[in-house]
């Protein structure tokens, strides 16, 4: 027993030590990016890590539980409302609320961006809870067309609830709290509350009802229930990142929270593999980076001596395209169903290695 004991414990350190080790490396490389990076590239990591956090918690419910939900707009956008309410001060919201005044007690709360974060988490979570109520009693393409409204639900309101959104107008003048640190530490947190997760008996009682809701009945899973705590999860930290874009950008409208990020979204779980946390993670990285490498292709360039103008939204075909592919030739996306662990890692470094040796 202990024979056998002695070498697992032996993984699980070295694997805890290079997980720590890896982690003092980026905090380190966020150090120097927040020092020596200009404020464009900086924006750029900020962006990635709200899509990692955004990319993560939706694979939550769409990959690792198998429901196929259109979610996210509707609660980035509950997110953000509620922490840029809570974050403006009463003679901000004064100033701002031109058509009618901000109805009372909001029009006097303020409270600091830490707490916004957590109540703009709470809330969506509440609302998620809610919704899950009704949503998880249809399945299938019923369940997406549901979650598809409920985001138009919510722009509708964030159009028309105007003495708390401001209306169309939106909400300005927020201020630029979201930082490197800020951003970057709420998505190491979100990975590792999904990572954990995942692993417990909840995940794999998500994981159950993903194979086969019914033979997950049958064995005593609450599939409803396993289905809300994945849609409330889900929610909270979509949530999050609804604060973090919101104190990123400074301004927001219901004209931001449209379709556009869910199918942002949608192509990054895809990409990176439906079930895999390691490829949203990796594919939101590669979505938000060539995102702007791909700015190229909308701006007009001339090569070979022809001219090419650009056209705007050229970018958003060429992820379609990838789409597409993926779709054709890598069903599974880059990482399947699998995660990233450092012994399969070792392993394929060895036979890479051993690769390399038999050519030469």
């Amino acid at each position: 027993m202990s024979v056998e004991a002695s070498p697992y414990r032996a993984h699980v350190v070295r694997d805890r030590v290079l997980s720590a080790a890896s982690l003092g490396v980026l905090l380190l490389f966020l150090w120097y990016a927040d020092s020596h990076f200009s404020p464009y590239s900086i924006r750029i990591l900020n962006v990635t890590a709200i899509f990692i956090i955004l990319a993560v918690s939706y694979n939550l419910i769409n990959g690792v539980t198998g429901q196929f939900s259109l979610e996210p707009n509707a609660f980035l956008a509950l997110g953000a409302y509620t922490s840029a309410i809570l974050t403006l001060t009463p003679a901000e919201k004064a100033r701002t609320f031109i058509i009618e005044p901000m109805i009372w007690p909001l029009s006097d709360i303020a409270v600091s961006f830490p707490v916004s974060l957590v109540a703009a988490g709470l809330v969506t979570a509440f609302m998620a809870f809610l919704m899950a109520i009704p949503v998880f009693r249809v399945r299938g393409d019923y369940l997406a067309i549901v979650t598809l409204g409920l985001g138009e639900v919510i722009q509708v309101l964030a159009n028309n609830l105007v003495p708390v959104t401001n209306g169309s107008l939106g909400l300005k003048g927020l201020h630029p709290y979201t930082n490197l640190w800020w951003a970057w530490g709420t998505c190491i947190f979100t990975v590792i509350c999904i990572v954990r997760l995942v692993n417990s008996s909840y995940g794999r009682a998500m994981k159950a009802v993903r194979e086969d809701e019914t033979a997950a009945e049958a064995m005593g899973i609450n599939a409803f229930w396993t289905k809300t705590l994945a849609f409330t999860l889900s929610g909270f930290f979509e949530g999050l990142a609804g604060g973090l874009l919101a104190h990123l950008i400074t301004t927001i409208s219901p004209s931001l929270f449209t379709f556009f990020f869910t199918f942002n979204l949608l192509i990054i779980i895809v990409v990176g593999g439906l079930g895999s946390t390691t490829g949203s993670v990796i594919a939101a990285v590669l979505f938000s980076l060539g995102g702007e490498w791909l700015r190229a292709v909308e701006e007009p360039f001339t090569i070979f001596g022809y001219t090419y103008s650009g056209v705007p939204g050229m970018r958003m075909v060429i992820f379609s395209v990838i789409l597409i592919l993926v779709m054709l030739f890598a069903r599974q996306g880059l990482m399947g169903r699998n995660e990233f662990t450092w012994q399969g890692f070792f392993e394929w470094t060895r036979g890479l290695a051993a690769k390399i040796r038999r050519q030469e």
